[in-house]
């Protein structure tokens, strides 16, 4: 990730420089959404960057109780740049969450738990630097309608690039009738491909606050569409994930669209998937890379995807972290829910990329979605990779160069290959009996936290609505 600032001094010469008037200060909750609070600049000093400024931890979902509800954000001012989107200029600073009544940072603050998971990495003596790519996909509306009633609900998502616009009539333009059709916009130019300019700017944008933007495309659903940002440390490489969807949403926003990074907001098109990349390294040296072996993967990279597929259950309740995430998870949608390996294959839970030489051997484990929290997932993928790793390995399906997509569950259980659950709620129930893997970063309280949660907000809410396809297929019964 880009810097604009080392330290406090440059901090404060960076915004004279840029006449700063405000210092916006962001934080992100259980859920992977960023607050913020923001401060004059004048009433901002040195010892307030060193210190942290206090907020009402009691007022965000799944933390504080009101009676100890004071905390502390503390600046990590390294991550300053400033918001290309306010009218005034402002200066954005990351900040993590320090816990005032245990003298820490905070057990429920996920970018904390990213740094202690980071911690973990070099006290293990596996590595001391941890990698991460993600490639998160997204979708871009023109306008979003929803309902949700004691009687009725619905939601109806609208683009021209939708072939449900072939009919359309428009009021000061034709219907050009070009459009990527369900499943065919993987990489078509204009005009079928229609968002070309917007995400440029998105891509202009990025790297104007520090992002390293590499390219951009259409991606297969209709709608959907996909910038790819270079990889980072962990904690990095999330922090980038929040500024990437902010660019992305306020872009889109200001152009009179709307963008979502929701699953599978389309029904029979491809999902929004987030493939994240990981390679562990020690002393300079790519520890999953071993030239001659099949992809020159090391056994420690196949002990540690063993890890993430042997708590793969639990993982998913945190790398696919709502109810949406599973229908995603389906046969017939390119969706990597087959547990198994293989290079180049895109049907398997895990590709190891074409052609990767020493620098670039990593795996890529393409199951995750951007519905997760980006410091969760990258520290639970990891911390399940380690476990792999200290274990000495746990068995593996693979490698399967096949097309898996074409096997049937009876095949794939016929052959032993294990699949990712099927819902939220086993996922969730899967993490409740497994997660001392996880111990070492994310405290018990926070699991606990973690699962009530996301049973109150996402498995029982959902679970308990009827939707239309229930009334379409149960009223005559």
């Amino acid at each position: 990730m880009g810097k604009f600032v080392n330290n406090i001094e440059e901090f404060f010469a960076f915004c004279k420089e840029n006449e700063v008037e405000f210092v916006d200060f962001r934080f992100t909750d259980i859920k992977g959404a960023w607050h913020h609070i923001t401060y004059c600049l004048d009433a901002i000093s040195a010892e307030t960057l060193e210190h942290g400024v206090p907020f009402d931890g009691s007022s965000i979902e799944a933390w504080q109780p009101i009676n100890e509800s004071d905390m502390i954000l503390k600046p990590d001012v390294p991550t300053a740049f400033l918001d290309p989107f306010t009218a005034d200029p402002t200066i954005v600073v990351f900040c993590d969450v320090y816990d005032i009544y245990k003298g820490d940072l905070y057990e429920k603050c996920p970018r904390s738990i990213a740094k202690k998971a980071l911690k973990h990495l070099e006290e293990s003596g596996i590595g001391d630097v941890a990698y991460f790519g993600p490639e998160n996909e997204f979708f871009i509306f023109d306008n979003v309608v929803i309902k949700d009633g004691i009687n009725e609900s619905y939601y109806r998502l609208d683009s021209d690039e939708g072939e449900w616009s072939d009919d359309a009539q428009y009021e000061d333009v034709i219907n050009t009738g070009h459009r990527p059709r369900t499943k065919g916009g993987y990489f078509p130019v204009m005009p079928t491909d229609s968002t070309v300019d917007l995400r440029a700017e998105m891509v202009q944008i990025m790297q104007e606050i520090g992002l390293e933007v590499v390219l951009h495309h259409h991606e297969v659903a209709q709608a959907q569409a996909e910038i790819g940002v270079k990889y980072g440390t962990l904690v990095e490489a999330a922090d980038n994930v929040q500024k990437y969807k902010y660019v992305v949403k306020m872009v889109a926003h200001l152009n009179g669209k709307t963008a979502t990074f929701m699953p599978k907001p389309l029904y029979n098109d491809n999902g929004n998937g987030m493939h994240v990349h990981q390679s562990i390294w020690k002393d300079g040296v790519n520890t999953f890379y071993k030239e001659g072996e099949y992809a020159n993967l090391s056994k420690t990279a196949l002990d540690y995807l063993s890890g993430i597929f042997k708590h793969s259950a639990a993982v998913a309740a945190i790398t696919n972290a709502t109810t949406n995430s599973y229908k995603r998870l389906l046969p017939g949608f390119e969706a990597p829910r087959i547990l198994t390996f293989s290079s180049q294959n895109r049907s398997a839970a895990c590709r190891i990329p074409y052609g990767a030489g020493a620098a670039a051997t990593r795996l890529e484990t393409r199951f995750p979605d951007s519905s997760a929290n980006p410091y969760l997932c990258f520290a639970a993928l990891m911390m399940a990779g380690l476990d792999g790793i200290k274990a000495g390995g746990y068995e593996l399906v693979g490698p399967v160069n096949e097309d898996l997509f074409e096997l049937t569950r009876a095949d794939l259980k016929e052959r032993k290959i294990p699949e990712l659950p099927d819902t939220l709620r086993d996922a969730l129930q899967a993490l409740e009996v497994d997660h001392d893997f996880l111990a070492p970063v994310f405290s018990k309280e926070f699991v606990e936290t973690y699962i009530d949660y996301k049973f109150e907000t996402q498995v029982i809410p959902v679970e308990g609505r009827p939707t239309p396809y229930e009334v379409k297929s149960t009223f005559s019964c």
